[in-house]
């Protein structure tokens, strides 16, 4: 079943890769979406797809991202809108 997960991490997520490698993840399991910075510090990402990738996502970008210590998650999950296409990384 696809789904729409709005996905803030915050911690020490900017200027250490993390929407790079968010998005090298994304594209391997398959998700659409996109991840951008956002003024406060956090990142935000936006996935659709399957429910378990999502979450496998999310799983490995709060435990595995090289060089940034997430320290907070907050997940939105919604109804997919099917308004994107591949996995971008927005400025």
């Amino acid at each position: 079943m696809r789904v729409r997960a709005v996905v803030v991490f915050r911690g020490r997520v900017q200027g250490v890769y993390f929407r790079a490698n968010c998005a090298d993840k994304a594209d391997e399991l398959g998700l659409d979406g996109y991840v951008r910075n956002m003024h406060d510090g956090s990142v935000e990402a936006v996935f659709e797809g399957e429910k378990s990738l999502i979450e496998t996502c999310i799983d490995w970008n709060r435990k595995s991202q090289p060089y940034a210590r997430v320290e907070a998650v907050e997940v939105n999950w919604s109804e997919p809108r099917g308004d994107v296409r591949g996995f971008q990384v927005h400025r």
